[in-house]
C-alpha cells in the first residue's frame, strides 16, 4: 500500500535547482489616516515602494479587504530594538461594496466630529 502523502488528486513535479515564489501573511498594523483614495499605515516592517498588498482594514464594526499599492515608506521612529515605518497606501480599483463602507466609515468620523 502506497504512502499517505502518496493520495493525491493531481502529481507533484520536483523541482530540480530553485523556484521562488512568496507568502501573503497578515500582519498587524495601526492607520493613521484614510481616505477614500487611500491610507497611511504604521508598521514594525518595510513596505516595498510600488508593491501590491491586499490589506485587511476593520472600520467600526465592519472589515474589508482591499488591494493597495505603497506609494512612499519611511522610518519615523527608532527605539531600541524596535523600528517604525510610515508608509502610504494607494487603494487599487476597491469593489463597489468595499468603497461603500470606507466611505460610510468616513462620513461617520466626520459626522461624529460635527455634532456639538
Amino acid at each position: 500500500m502506497g504512502r499517505p502523502e502518496d493520495k493525491r488528486d493531481t502529481e507533484r513535479v520536483q523541482i530540480l535547482g530553485e523556484l521562488r515564489g512568496e507568502v501573503t501573511v497578515f500582519q498587524p498594523m495601526a492607520i493613521k489616516e484614510i481616505s477614500r483614495g487611500g491610507a497611511q499605515v504604521e508598521t514594525g516592517f518595510r513596505l516595498q515602494v510600488d508593491s501590491l498588498h491586499e490589506f485587511r482594514l476593520t472600520l467600526g464594526d465592519r472589515s474589508v479587504v482591499v488591494k493597495g499599492r505603497v506609494a512612499h515608506c519611511t522610518i519615523t521612529d527608532v527605539e531600541q530594538e524596535l523600528v517604525l515605518y510610515r508608509s502610504g497606501i494607494e487603494f487599487i480599483e476597491p469593489s463597489e461594496r468595499v468603497a461603500a463602507v470606507i466611505h460610510e466609515f468616513l462620513e461617520a468620523i466626520q459626522t461624529g466630529r460635527r455634532a456639538p
